[in-house]
């Protein structure tokens, strides 16, 4: 076996090591690497933790709830109901929400299932389909908003200071517009 340090000499990880290499062009490539330091690491981390909590977290309490709406579903809802007639053309819903247009179908097609939204053709391009919220969207969103928005409050904005929101939402518009 290559050794740890001979073979990623700035990789903190060695379980990387452990990875056989097949082409020299790998470990010309491993070697330019600029690997995460002890604390970006933990950063990284904790990051990912955080927010797959804070996600998981949400989605159980709208889950457990008596309002049948995963997170993902009162987001689409929202979406809605934030647009003008309360639709959108199905490509710019996919867009806005970061879904894949499968997955926005597939999530649209749930919701239709439940009367809460609908699908119509778009007047202005015959090729296109708009999501329209129904009024039963509407009553599903607005029952379900206080108990999100509670959870929303107490799980993210109570724990950080003034400060802390006004550097997270700095830092997420960052990583937002280079990655758009």
């Amino acid at each position: 076996m290559v050794q740890h340090s001979t073979l990623f000499p700035s990789c903190p990880h060695p379980e990387v090591a452990r990875v056989p290499q097949t082409t020299e062009t790998t470990a010309e490539t491993s070697a330019r690497t600029r690997w995460l330091d002890a604390d970006e690491q933990r950063t990284w981390r904790t990051y990912l933790e955080a927010t797959q909590l804070l996600t998981r977290r949400l989605n159980q309490e709208l889950d457990e709830s008596s309002h049948d709406l995963s997170l993902a579903d009162y987001e689409l809802l929202v979406r809605l109901s934030e647009s003008p007639e309360r639709s959108l053309r199905m490509s710019d819903l996919a867009d806005d929400l970061v879904h894949s247009r499968s997955r926005l179908t597939h999530a649209i097609s749930r919701l239709q299932d439940r009367g809460l939204v609908e699908r119509r053709a778009c007047p202005e391009d015959r090729r296109g389909v708009l999501a329209v919220m129904t009024p039963a969207g509407s009553a599903a969103l607005e029952a379900a908003a206080p108990l999100h928005v509670t959870g929303v409050r107490e799980h993210l904005f109570d724990q950080l200071t003034a400060e802390d929101v006004e550097a997270l939402g700095r830092i997420c518009t960052k990583l937002a517009e280079h990655l758009r």
